[in-house]
């Protein structure tokens, strides 16, 4: 057993008189949990919320709140579950305090580049007729297709995120996908007519 100096345990009594929980990630260790986190993170605030500039600010605030918890996690699973589910809830907050519709504009600079001209145009179209529909869901249901299908986030990890059960996970996912695919549908031009020439 090793000694525990005056400082250590003036710090531990300190954090039990304020009822704070005695962890603290030390600074490499958050480097690197920011490091593994932060692009994920941030390209879900900025597909959920709409905007990059929102998505830099609520990034910035998550990772503050995080640190701020103090909150032990025994594992790097729970660590980032929580992570997310502080983002929900700050892009829940400001979902509330601004009532009007957020815009969706994602910048096309991570499209995949397609070896023929036709291929890539039919996928730029594709990809904006998904913008278009994602843009158009609740925020709910644009939070749970993008955990489910972007970060490959499983129903109960899903459900720990949002503070929903497992069975609601997959009832709301199953009614986002439906909304999503007759948002498709009804955006999709009609292939039987042909303009006039």
């Amino acid at each position: 057993m090793r000694d525990v100096t005056i400082s250590e345990l003036e710090r531990l009594e300190a954090q039990a008189d304020d009822g704070e929980v005695a962890f603290e990630m030390d600074e490499d260790a958050f480097r690197a949990f920011y490091d593994r986190t932060a692009r994920p993170l941030w390209v879900y605030l900025s597909r959920v919320a709409g905007d990059r500039q929102v998505a830099d600010d609520l990034l910035q605030e998550t990772y503050y709140r995080f640190l701020r918890a103090r909150v032990a996690h025994e594992s790097e699973s729970h660590r980032r579950h929580y992570l997310f589910r502080i983002a929900t809830n700050l892009v829940h907050d400001r979902h509330r305090r601004r009532a009007a519709s957020t815009d969706s504009r994602i910048d096309d600079t991570d499209c995949a580049a397609l070896p023929s001209h036709e291929n890539v145009a039919r996928h730029a179209e594709q990809r904006v007729d998904l913008r278009r529909a994602f843009g158009r869901l609740k925020p709910r249901e644009r939070e749970l297709l993008w955990l489910a299908y972007a970060q490959g986030s499983s129903h109960r990890e899903i459900g720990e995120t949002l503070g929903l059960t497992t069975g609601s996970i997959k009832l709301l996912l199953f009614r986002a996908r439906r909304k999503l695919a007759g948002l498709l549908r009804a955006d999709a031009p009609d292939e039987g007519v042909r303009p006039e020439n």
